[in-house]
């Protein structure tokens, strides 16, 4: 049950990448309108009708000079809660630098506690060679282990953090209902070619009230998780500028999971999207 968590996040973010930046720029501009640093959303996090953890998602509230670049700090938080906790304790921290030009990512990190299971990641990433380094963390010396080198396949490689971003900054006027998103993305140690399918609109229901949602299922590959196909995992972002992760809802080879918004603050622009209860 611990790996859920992952892939649910997982699949949010590197379901977000697209295709058709030029071939001219090792930094595209990518000119979003959704986000600001300072924005915080909270979740929590269901298996079956049970909640059993919660996360937060932070745009850290400066912007950093990473490679002598202008970029964001985004993290998130999630750990197990109740009864859960008591069984298994979960507690991740997910974080990435991400150039503001190209929500590009430099640098990312995973700082895992898993019950006794435990991880500490760098990954380096530099676009101007297309070399990835990982970096890992020897839980008994407490020193890095050697890195690891990667070669990019692809001219503009994501992370997860920087996909979320990413997917916020498309103009979903320019799609039609059935359009494919493609993915170029590296996680762990694996290149992915992910796509994902923009579904519906359509209006949900959450914690924080009802929104007019864009509702995207991504394709999912082989995996031991979820079942394959189109029908295992689905999320809704806010239909307005900000596109506010709101729910994702996932079908398990082992049961269902999901993710669902319960508070937000620093949110760049007004939620249009927002439906008062009133009108129902």
């Amino acid at each position: 049950m611990k790996k859920w968590l992952l892939y649910i996040f997982l699949f949010v973010g590197l379901t977000a990448f697209i295709g058709g930046n030029s071939d001219d720029d090792v930094y595209p501009e990518i000119n979003q309108k959704s986000f600001l640093p300072g924005e915080i959303i909270e979740y929590r996090l269901n298996f079956s009708i049970f909640t059993v953890g919660k996360a937060k998602y932070i745009v850290q509230d400066q912007i950093y000079n990473i490679n002598n670049r202008p970029a964001y700090k985004v993290d998130i938080y999630g750990n197990t809660s109740g009864l859960v906790d008591w069984i298994t304790h979960v507690e991740d921290h997910w974080g990435a630098y991400i150039d503001t030009t190209s929500l590009l990512p430099h640098k990312t990190y995973r700082n895992i506690i898993e019950g006794r299971y435990r991880k500490n990641e760098i990954v380096n990433f530099d676009h101007n060679t297309g070399k990835i380094e990982v970096q890992e963390l020897d839980q008994e010396t407490r020193l890095f282990k050697e890195p690891q080198l990667f070669e990019s396949p692809a001219k503009y490689i994501y992370d997860m953090l920087g996909g979320i971003l990413l997917i916020r900054s498309i103009d979903f006027d320019t799609l039609q209902v059935g359009d494919t998103i493609k993915v170029n993305a590296f996680f762990q140690d694996t290149f992915y070619n992910f796509r994902t399918v923009f579904k519906k609109r359509e209006v949900i229901k959450t914690k924080v009230g009802k929104f007019r949602a864009l509702a995207m299922v991504p394709l999912m590959p082989e995996n031991s998780i979820f079942e394959e196909g189109e029908s295992s995992v689905t999320f809704w972002i806010s239909d307005d500028e900000n596109k506010i992760p709101l729910l994702i809802r996932a079908k398990m080879l082992i049961g269902s999971a999901g993710v669902e918004i319960t508070s937000f603050s620093g949110i760049r622009n007004p939620i249009s999207s927002y439906v008062h209860s009133s009108w129902w």
